[in-house]
């Protein structure tokens, strides 16, 4: 069955998947297969941040790219062990809840090289990195941080909202960074938090999260951040619909996660903590073509620009000029260790 599947993926890789034929790839430098998870690609969030990455590789470097977007979790993998057993140069999967599949398919395709976004990889000990897969994980932590100072520094109410996806670990990173960064402008500041729920639907119920953020918002939360993917883009329409006040400026906002996503309700999204998961998965795109590829854990944080806090024309205006300075600050102190932010993870 498991081979069944398998050569049924290949076939809409190859055939109905993308609208190029594999005649006109014949020529390309390697081949590259990406498996979102089930948010897909153009969720305006973290899928659409490896999107990126890899739509970059292609123009620059040359790359053949071929994506997957699974329906459902059972799809995950059949899809992963169709580019290996095509001894595709590089398989890519796309968040935390592929570790487990990536785990089996890459040690049976121990020629193979992987790379997973948001995930580890360990050989069968537990605690040895796997050495065909390159583990791209961020410190989250570091950016949350800097966009809880924005938030407390915002906030008029003195209450602030956290959306999460999951009640996990990984997003945990999020909160408890964005708590403390929070809490260093407004000591007693009181934060809200809600998950959308305990599944990988979790990540992919917009009305959930416009349902949770409204909720947060009642109990006086006038800034939310988003840790939830498209679940997340419920929050958007939950403070757009309490509109602006008479000044134009907005009631409530929102700070987005994972990609820049300033310009989805432009005046409303206060900043986003970007995770440069298209600089991470362009590199290790990079690594593979230049031979120089390596397994392993592979951490990004502030300083190496693998997290940060996002400022363009959309949001220019809404953060005063002393806070972004408190913030840079912050941002200087983090990378020089001399301001510890708490890694839920690590606990």
């Amino acid at each position: 069955m498991r081979k069944y599947i398998s050569f049924v993926v290949i076939c809409l890789i190859f055939v109905g998947c993308r609208s190029v034929t594999e005649s006109s790839r014949r020529d390309c430098n390697i081949r590259v297969g990406i498996v979102f998870d089930i948010g897909g690609k153009n969720d305006r969030s973290f899928n659409a941040a490896a999107w990126e990455g890899v739509k970059r590789a292609e123009r620059e470097l040359g790359i053949c790219l071929y994506d997957i977007e699974p329906g459902n979790p059972t799809s995950i993998e059949p899809a992963m062990r169709a580019f290996a057993e095509r001894n595709f140069d590089l398989v890519i999967g796309v968040g935390f809840a592929q570790a487990p599949l990536m785990q089996k398919v890459a040690k049976d395709f121990p020629h193979v090289k992987f790379a997973i976004v948001d995930g580890v990889i360990f050989e069968d000990d537990g605690k040895t990195p796997k050495s065909n897969v390159a583990s791209l994980v961020f410190r989250e932590h570091e950016g949350s941080y800097l966009v809880g100072m924005i938030a407390a520094a915002k906030s008029k109410s003195g209450i602030i909202g956290f959306l999460g996806g999951m009640d996990i670990k990984l997003i945990h990173r999020f909160k408890t960074g964005y708590e403390e960064g929070a809490r260093s402008i407004n000591p007693s500041i009181r934060v809200i938090e809600n998950y959308v729920g305990v599944t990988d639907a979790a990540w992919n119920n917009p009305g959930k999260g416009k349902e949770l953020a409204l909720s947060q918002i009642e109990k006086g939360a006038d800034v939310i951040f988003t840790a939830a993917g498209n679940s997340g883009l419920g929050a958007f329409d939950a403070v757009e619909q309490y509109g602006r006040d008479e000044k134009g400026e907005a009631k409530k906002y929102v700070i987005g996660v994972d990609s820049n996503q300033n310009g989805v309700k432009p005046g409303f999204v206060l900043t986003s903590m970007v995770k440069r998961v298209d600089n991470a998965v362009y590199e290790v795109v990079k690594e593979v073509l230049e031979k120089r590829f390596q397994g392993g854990i592979h951490s990004f944080g502030l300083d190496k620009d693998g997290v940060a806090y996002a400022m363009d024309e959309n949001n220019a205006g809404l953060i005063p000029d002393d806070v972004i300075k408190k913030v840079e600050a912050a941002k200087r102190e983090i990378i020089e260790g001399k301001i510890k932010v708490t890694d839920a993870m690590a606990n």
